[in-house]
C-alpha cells in the first residue's frame, strides 16, 4: 500500500493535440454508451461509430473494451480528484470535516451526472458487479496525498490505512443508497455521513493520531 496502483497503460500515449483530442472524443463516447447499452453490449466498433473516428484509431489507444473502461474510469479519478482540489483550494483553511464533505459531495456529484460514472466510477464495478479491492487502494492512496495537508500529517501506513477504511465504508454505503433510490436516497447519505465522522474524528484526533 505504499505506492498507488498504476492504471492501465495505453497501448500508445497521445502526442500531439489532435491525437489527444480523438483520444478525449474515444473516452466520452465508450462513457455514453455504457450509459446506453451498459458494459456487455459495449463494443470498441460502436465506440469508433459514436466518435467518429476509424475503428484502428481505437485499437491505437485499447487493445479491447476493458481497457477503455480502465482509461475511463482514471480519466474519472483524476477529475474527481481536480474537483475536490479546487474546492477545498477556493475554501481556504478547511478542516477535514470540510475536506470530507467535499470529497463526498463531489463524488456525489459526478455519481448523479458524469456519463458512465455509475457502471465504472474509479474501476471497482467492472466487469459489472464485482467489487475489486484495487481501485479502492488507489482512492485511499489518492486522497491521503490530497489531504495529508489539511490533515497536518505526513503520508504514512496509519493515514492510509484509515482512508482505506473510510473509501471501503463509503463505497459499501453509496451502493445501498443508490440501489434505493436512482438518485441516491438521501436518508443512507446522511447516515453515512455521520458514519464516516464518527470513524474519522475517533482515527484522526484519537491517540492513533497523536503518537
Amino acid at each position: 500500500m505504499n505506492a498507488v496502483p498504476p492504471a492501465t497503460p495505453l497501448r500508445r500515449a497521445p502526442v500531439q493535440r489532435r491525437s489527444a483530442e480523438r483520444l478525449t472524443r474515444i473516452l466520452d463516447a465508450c462513457a455514453a454508451l455504457l450509459d446506453e447499452v451498459g458494459y456487455d453490449d459495449l463494443s470498441t466498433r460502436a465506440v469508433a461509430q459514436r466518435a467518429g473516428v476509424p475503428i484502428g484509431s481505437v485499437y491505437r489507444f485499447f487493445g479491447n473494451k476493458r481497457q477503455m473502461a480502465d482509461a475511463l474510469a482514471q480519466r474519472n479519478l483524476e477529475h474527481w480528484s481536480e474537483r475536490v482540489t479546487e474546492r477545498l483550494t477556493a475554501s481556504g483553511g478547511a478542516d477535514w470535516r470540510a475536506a470530507m464533505d467535499a470529497v463526498l459531495d463531489e463524488y456525489l456529484a459526478m455519481k448523479r451526472t458524469a456519463p458512465g460514472f455509475s457502471l465504472v466510477d474509479f474501476g471497482n464495478q467492472i466487469p459489472v458487479g464485482s467489487r475489486q479491492a484495487e481501485p479502492n487502494t488507489r482512492v485511499a492512496d489518492r486522497l491521503a496525498a490530497l489531504l495529508s495537508g489539511y490533515l497536518d500529517r505526513a503520508v504514512d501506513d496509519d493515514l492510509r490505512r484509515t482512508f482505506l477504511v473510510a473509501v471501503e465504508t463509503a463505497d459499501t454505503l453509496i451502493h445501498l443508497a443508490f440501489r434505493m433510490d436512482p438518485e441516491g436516497d438521501e436518508k443512507v447519505i446522511a447516515e453515512m455521513r455521520a458514519l464516516l465522522r464518527a470513524y474519522l474524528e475517533g482515527a484522526l484526533e484519537g491517540p492513533r493520531a497523536e503518537g
